[in-house]
């Protein structure tokens, strides 16, 4: 957890944030973490957008989970690609049924956790997309100018056709959204996504 999974750096600083309504986002917390916002915050539910891992960070997630009594949730999105409608109504689903407090985290909390955020903010708060787009911060750690710009690039297709064409998100995500468009659309700047990819070690 800590050498393979980088996770002594994420000891010192946990990417930690509140979105409001009961729901944070932060990166990958070590049990020691979670215990603390059990405490603090009175956590009811994980929401692990890695999905299920090979590294040391996921077995000991579960297991303080269980022993904390916090449902922990596997919901994994990818940091470089448009997330499939499927994904976003799994999303959805989530945040309509889960107990909050809650926390929402990937590994570094900069583009996953950032992209599901946005979505928080729009299907569960009702906030407008482009007010959502700035949970795609570099000040999180994210990058639009990378491939990990995708992301950005999604809600932004959404605020174009919106824009000649007003329509519900949810709306436009089932009847309009094509995210293998959205990817070929997409043009990132190489420089860029060589620090993510191969100095970051970003998934």
């Amino acid at each position: 957890m800590h050498v393979v999974d980088h996770g002594f750096f994420r000891s010192v600083y946990n990417n930690l944030h509140d979105l409001g309504g009961g729901m944070y986002r932060s990166s990958q917390p070590s049990p020691a973490q979670i215990r603390g916002y059990r405490h603090r915050f009175g956590l009811r539910t994980i929401i692990n957008l890695r999905g299920e891992s090979h590294y040391g960070s996921y077995p000991l997630e579960q297991a303080i989970c269980e022993e904390l009594g916090i449902a922990f949730h596997d919901a994994r999105l990818f940091s470089r690609g448009a997330p499939s409608p499927a994904r976003i109504h799994m999303l959805k689903d989530l945040f309509d049924s889960i107990e909050y407090p809650a926390l929402m985290h990937c590994k570094s909390g900069a583009d996953r956790a950032g992209i599901a955020a946005a979505l928080y903010r729009i299907l569960h708060l009702n906030h407008p997309v482009e007010a959502a787009m700035r949970e795609l911060h570099w000040k999180y750690g994210h990058s639009r100018r990378a491939r990990t710009g995708v992301l950005d690039f999604f809600l932004a297709s959404y605020m174009a056709y919106h824009a000649h064409t007003p329509i519900d998100f949810m709306t436009w995500v089932d009847t309009v959204y094509d995210p293998d468009a959205v990817k070929r659309q997409f043009r990132s700047e190489g420089w860029s996504s060589l620090i993510v990819d191969k100095v970051l070690h970003r998934e």
